[in-house]
């Protein structure tokens, strides 16, 4: 059950930053105004607070674990919202960095 909770929020979490890092490059670069990008930085302010749920005490433990996700859903994220094709090499890269964050996150520990 803690893996669970500890997966949906790190997914929650790479919606939050990813998403908000999109709608500040689209109300920035993209010329869509503003808003996008003052919704960005709400959704990136959210963010910030999603890791503290996490059931690991560890600050340092779940945020190198959250860079696995956040590798693996930024490419998700270009395939989803702007039509990205990921070759294998992006993939690959992808799949190693899950692994490292499966590995650093819920490895058995004595202790």
């Amino acid at each position: 059950m803690l893996i669970l909770r500890s997966a949906a929020l790190f997914v929650l979490a790479a919606i939050l930053e990813i998403g908000g890092a999109w709608l500040v490059w689209q109300g920035v670069r993209e010329h869509r105004g503003w808003m996008w990008a003052a919704g960005g930085v709400l959704a990136l302010g959210a963010y910030g607070f999603v890791a503290t749920f996490q059931p690991d005490a560890h600050f340092g433990r779940v945020l190198a674990a959250y860079g696995g996700i956040f590798v693996a859903g930024s490419i998700l994220w270009g395939v989803v919202a702007d039509g990205y094709r990921p070759d294998r090499w992006d993939i690959a890269g992808a799949l190693v960095c899950l692994a490292g964050m499966a590995l650093i996150m819920w490895a058995p520990r004595n202790g």
